[in-house]
């Protein structure tokens, strides 16, 4: 039977106490309106104990075994937030026993295990919504907005650029940027997000022409580096670029070329130049307002996140970003590994 939301607000249980728990835990303390943090799982009961010491409000139990968590009718949601490697079985347990997830990206190490947790929830009726918040950030909801709209005439070009810099600390930890463990290095830890906001308002891909590599300035398995030249369905061209190799770090950045106007699309703001030679902001950020008490940094887009999926789950509609939608970006990522491989264009069809 699949859990419903009995309380006022609806009881949570955060699965894994990796690097992103902080910013769940910060998320959910600001979210406790709707939501209460009811256990936080982890490998490692003292990561958990210092997660639970930031929780703004007391944790019944922060050391829980994952069958009691499936079993309580009273948590109704669990965040999943374990390496990819290690997910799988953990959602198939949650989803038969009727507990809803929101899960960290990405849904699984290659497509076909996207497809399977996709398959596993669908199967067993509870929604799987993915946590992509770049979705959330105003200058994106400002931007779908006007491609919504209609007004900027048809799509010409799209630039999607995603240049950052990682210290190889980064990738010293276990298991990253490792097949094995992630799936992946720079394109299915990093640039996913981007992948994933440029394809909710471009549409799909067509084609893509690729090449990856791994360059010098990390030691690690996977690429971090990552280029294509892509053909989308609507008859634009296109460019991908993407790469943890490049510093100093910078912004992710998606350009989209209409017949009318050209948007700029980061983190920042959204830059509309009009073909008349005007120019238009929007949705300009004014700076950190929340802060997450352990990091310093922004959490308010994995609350906005965390609020929308418990609102789907209370009132049955669909989540931002569900499950299925989020195989297109897998689809992406795998297409481009492919041509790389084989040095050929791939057909996304």
């Amino acid at each position: 039977m699949v859990k419903k939301i009995q309380q006022v607000r609806a009881g949570v249980a955060l699965i894994g106490a990796g690097m992103i728990a902080k910013t769940h835990v910060a998320a959910l303390s600001d979210a406790q309106d709707v939501v209460e943090l009811c256990s936080i799982i982890s490998r490692n009961p003292e990561k958990a104990r210092y997660l639970a010491d930031y929780y703004h409000g007391p944790i019944p139990d922060f050391s829980s075994v994952l069958d009691a968590i499936a079993d309580n009718p009273d948590i109704p949601i669990a965040i999943v937030a374990t390496p990819p490697s290690v997910r799988k079985d953990v959602i198939a347990k949650l989803a038969q026993a009727g507990t809803h997830i929101l899960l960290e990206k990405p849904l699984g190490r290659d497509p076909q295990e996207a497809r399977d947790v996709v398959d596993i929830c669908e199967q067993a009726g509870v929604k799987l919504g993915i946590l992509f918040q770049h979705r959330v950030r105003p200058p994106a909801i400002a931007a779908a907005r006007h491609v919504a709209s209609g007004n900027l005439g048809h799509l010409g070009l799209v630039e999607i650029s995603v240049p950052l810099w990682r210290d190889q600390s980064y990738y010293d930890e276990l298991g990253r940027g490792t097949y094995a463990r992630d799936g992946g290095g720079v394109m299915i830890t990093n640039a996913i997000h981007s992948i994933n906001l440029a394809l909710s308002l471009t549409g799909p891909v067509k084609r893509v022409q690729a090449m990856t590599a791994t360059t010098p300035l990390h030691n690690m398995e996977a690429e971090d580096f990552a280029v294509a030249g892509l053909e989308f369905e609507c008859g634009a061209p296109g460019s991908f670029v993407a790469s943890t190799a490049m510093f100093p770090h910078r912004t992710e950045v998606i350009r989209l070329h209409f017949e009318r106007a050209s948007l700029k699309i980061d983190k920042n703001a959204l830059k509309i130049n009009w073909r008349d030679g005007s120019t238009d902001v929007e949705a300009k950020e004014k700076g950190a307002d929340k802060t997450n008490p352990l990091l310093g940094g922004k959490h308010e887009w994995h609350q906005a996140m965390i609020e929308d999926f418990v609102d789907a789950v209370r009132h049955g509609h669909k989540p931002i970003v569900t499950g299925r939608e989020a195989l297109a970006s897998h689809d992406f990522i795998a297409a481009i590994e492919l041509s790389s491989r084989t040095g050929h264009p791939v057909d996304l069809a």
